[in-house]
């Protein structure tokens, strides 16, 4: 018998275990759900409690740090998904994703970070894990992170 892959049978051959949801840091929630869709608060790269880097890509965090910075955002995400929904499962697909960079005004190489984010999210759901997306670039960011990722999904009708 095949048991069909879920998201977190994806994750764990991925070796990724989801941390706790990073709790709110102002006014907001990490996830508002509306109808069929679920919009994921703003992540930044916190793993153990700590940023993974701080500061402004390429000066102070190199390009290859600034990647893993966006896949932890994504992890991140699907911790706050699933403290939410209870069960990544019930996730029909990732409708867009947004990767805000904190960079020099000349930095250009948005989308390469993004990847970090989206590549991931891939990995996990598959085709339904290909979403349109925005990366800009920022003078700076929540706590000095160099990275933060939004999610919008799409839930399966109940």
């Amino acid at each position: 018998l095949h048991t069909p892959h879920t998201p977190e049978s994806r994750l764990a051959e991925l070796g990724i275990v989801l941390p706790a949801a990073v709790p709110p840091v102002a006014a907001y929630i990490p996830v508002r759900i509306a109808g069929n869709l679920a919009f994921v608060a703003g992540q930044i790269p916190m793993r153990e409690g700590k940023l993974i880097a701080s500061g402004i890509v390429p000066t102070a965090v190199p390009m290859t740090i600034a990647v893993e910075c966006a896949r932890q955002c994504a992890i991140n995400a699907l911790a706050a998904l699933k403290a939410e929904l209870g069960d990544l499962s019930r996730i029909k697909q990732i409708v867009r994703v947004g990767v805000f960079v904190a960079c020099t005004p000349d930095f250009t190489d948005h989308p390469q970070i993004a990847n970090g984010a989206s590549e991931l999210l891939q990995q996990v759901f598959g085709e339904p894990g290909k979403h349109a997306r925005a990366a800009v670039g920022a003078p700076s960011l929540p706590r000095g992170a160099p990275v933060e990722v939004e999610l919008m999904v799409e839930l399966v009708a109940r």
